[in-house]
């Protein structure tokens, strides 16, 4: 069995996965209602409840298992933030020397990588090395509030970075937007709920770096065009034209990461097409992507919505395929995103 661990920001996450049938439980405490007085993550308060809250959902997992020889924990870290990522390292060093079972550091975005993977392997654990060779090689996208991240995993199961954003984030700019429509946090979930029924070319928001030589991401002028959008609008017409805004705001984000994704698509050769991160719980966006292998003939691989944001099924399942007999050579668990 694999116990995964997480704690990178403000959820609370523990799984219990096992190679041969799949995830036997998970277990999550997230923090938003916390957080929302104040905007966003507050780093303190976000370690302080990691604190509060493992021991109850530890109990709960070893009230399903107890765990003994041959099982592995799995724990996440890096990226994220210091604190937080402390204190689920520290559970795994208590539970270590508790149980003598050995600890690997899984990589954040790692376990965003391969979610997409996860019901793969539920279909049927028996063939899944051979099926997720058969995937290979795979371009992913990880959207989330912190990381947008284009990648791809070879035929030799190597992880590469292919285009980053080189400023804000989409989740930050579909929070950040949200915000300055007076909308609370988390935003991007009400901008999404507020554009249905809208027109999403009613305003022209830009989309940075359209040419397809130019791998990078940019959602902070996006971010400011709405900023000058609304300083032309009252409040009355505010509330005219919110759906229409918030369609043509979220399709500006949309847009940009499947124009992006089809650019690089078109220049290689690749056998399936996956999406993970938080923002991948967007409606629009899973839509979009689907469409966009469906037109290429290409399988898609989107992680589940319980497995977008933050979870510790991830973090057991990237310590999972990266073993031996998944991958011949599994890699060094980098604390960091790292160009392969």
């Amino acid at each position: 069995m694999i116990i995964g661990i997480e704690s990178s920001c403000d959820e609370s996450a523990l799984a219990l996965f096992d190679p041969h049938t799949g995830l036997r439980g998970e277990w999550v405490h997230s923090q938003i209602l916390k957080h929302q007085a104040y905007g966003g993550i507050v780093p303190d308060l976000a370690s302080r409840e990691h604190l509060e809250n493992f021991p109850h959902i530890l109990k709960e997992l070893l009230d399903r298992h107890t765990p003994g020889k041959g099982d592995l924990l799995a724990v996440t870290s890096g990226p994220g933030l210091a604190g937080c990522l402390a204190l689920g390292m520290s559970l795994a060093r208590a539970l270590s020397l508790a149980r003598d079972l050995p600890v690997v550091g899984v990589n954040h975005l790692r376990g965003h990588a391969f979610s997409p993977f996860i019901d793969l392997h539920a279909a049927d654990p028996a063939t899944f090395a051979g099926r997720y060779a058969d995937c290979l090689p795979h371009l992913g996208l990880i959207v989330s509030g912190g990381n947008t991240v284009l990648f791809s995993i070879s035929a030799e199961r190597e992880l590469r970075v292919l285009a980053n954003t080189v400023d804000d984030a989409a989740g930050e700019a579909l929070d950040k937007g949200a915000k300055l429509l007076g909308m609370p946090y988390p935003g991007g979930p009400l901008i999404e709920k507020a554009a249905r029924g809208g027109d999403p070319g009613a305003f022209d928001f830009p989309r940075a770096f359209p040419a397809s030589g130019d791998l990078r991401f940019s959602f902070s002028g996006l971010k400011t065009s709405l900023r000058y959008t609304l300083e032309k609008l009252s409040d009355a017409e505010l509330k005219g034209v919110l759906a229409d805004l918030c369609a043509s705001y979220q399709e500006a984000v949309v847009e940009a990461l499947v124009r992006k994704t089809r650019q690089v698509l078109k220049q290689g050769s690749w056998r399936s097409l996956g999406l993970s991160g938080g923002v991948a719980n967007n409606q629009r966006l899973r839509e979009s992507f689907s469409r966009l292998g469906s037109r290429l003939r290409l399988p898609v691989y989107i992680a589940e919505p319980r497995h977008t944001g933050d979870n510790a099924a991830m973090i057991a399942f990237a310590a999972f395929i990266d073993r031996p007999g998944c991958r011949e050579n599994p890699p060094a668990f980098e604390p960091s995103w790292e160009l392969a």
